[in-house]
């Protein structure tokens, strides 16, 4: 069997897809399928995609992509199944997906784990909006065989278009990369956030907490990301991402936070930094929102949280005792290992080719 995935990143590059379908796709295994990836962005264009201007480099890149999209049509008859992810163009209508789908008649599986259909757009990127038609998601949907995605909200969405809608939660590899327990017993006390800057404002929600903690209690704040949030009101620790050093990054973090505003595209969010934490015996601290909701059982496997005062009262429960730390961290190791794991999911995952 041979499966074209169509992806909008280079391999190993977007958490998106790494953690999504490159775990499985890149493994050795017994299924006898052969599973090509076709990006649509060169690994240049992708660097300064959500840079401050380039505007002519990113135009000459989507150019590129669209035409390396166009002479793909001519080699799908060779594939069974296409997975495309997220979509096969990020710009105008699904215009290949159609092709593919209602014209070529292929089976196409398409994936995605964020409230997409949402308009949304950055600064580096100020009219990314008025072109990525946003509106197409639920075209591809009616246009695909089935639909997989990260969580119930998502589901809930692509059921409007699809009649196979499954759910198949981003996962951890916890043999081979997220492998470690973290050592509660450390020092200095950290509690830490990983994301990307389209989140950064998330952030806001806890500095009132963390601010009134510190008067109390010595611990850093370290924030893992692509870029310096520059965030102020509080002072804080700035670790730029790297795949080289993620899980020794992580494991510095003895306290795991993820706030989240209460909106459709928050809703969309499938806990991955939740996951990522509690994968390495890290507690996380989460607002209830979207996926954290089914995650996170509170006060067993970490803690769900609402307003200033729970932000306070719960991050000081695990900053005053080191074996609460460990033993919510261990009940949370042992949620990701059952059921968020490439191990837990890899059989779900590979069913999605099973159709007839």
């Amino acid at each position: 069997m041979k499966i074209l995935v169509l992806s909008p990143a280079p391999n190993n590059i977007s958490p998106s897809q790494r953690f999504r379908f490159e775990h499985f796709i890149g493994k050795k295994n017994n299924q006898n399928i052969e599973f090509v990836q076709k990006p649509f962005f060169n690994l240049g264009t992708w660097k300064i995609l959500h840079q401050q201007k380039n505007y002519l480099q990113k135009s000459f890149g989507i150019v590129t992509g669209l035409f390396k999209r166009f002479l793909l049509l001519f080699t799908v008859f060779r594939y069974d199944f296409i997975l495309i992810h997220r979509e096969a163009a990020p710009v105008g209508p699904p215009v290949f997906e159609w092709i593919i789908g209602k014209v070529f008649r292929k089976k196409i599986i398409y994936d995605f784990d964020d409230a997409i259909w949402i308009s949304t757009a950055s600064a580096a990127n100020p009219t990314a909006a008025k072109i990525k038609s946003t509106w197409k998601v639920k075209k591809i949907c009616s246009y695909s065989k089935l639909v997989s995605v990260g969580n119930e909200f998502l589901a809930d969405y692509a059921k409007q278009f699809n009649n196979d809608v499954r759910i198949i939660p981003t996962v951890v590899d916890t043999n081979l990369i997220h492998n470690r327990i973290k050592n509660h017993h450390d020092q200095p006390l950290t509690i830490g956030w990983t994301g990307t800057f389209t989140n950064f404002y998330n952030l806001d929600m806890v500095v009132s907490a963390l601010n009134e903690l510190k008067k109390k209690h010595s611990f850093r704040f370290l924030i893992i990301a692509d870029k310096d949030p520059k965030l102020e009101g509080i002072a804080y620790d700035f670790k730029k991402w790297d795949i080289q050093t993620e899980i020794d990054d992580l494991i510095q973090i003895h306290i795991g936070i993820m706030p989240l505003k209460n909106t459709e595209i928050e809703q969309g969010k499938c806990a991955f930094k939740a996951i990522q934490y509690m994968s390495l015996g890290i507690p996380p601290v989460v607002s209830p929102v979207g996926a954290n909701k089914k995650l996170v059982t509170d006060c067993a496997n970490g803690f769900l949280v609402e307003s200033d005062e729970d932000w306070y009262h719960k991050l000081e429960i695990l900053i005053s005792n080191s074996d609460t730390r460990v033993q919510i961290g261990n009940n949370a190791r042992n949620r990701i290992v059952s059921n968020y794991s490439v191990q837990a999911v890899e059989k779900s995952f590979f069913n999605l080719f099973e159709l007839q």
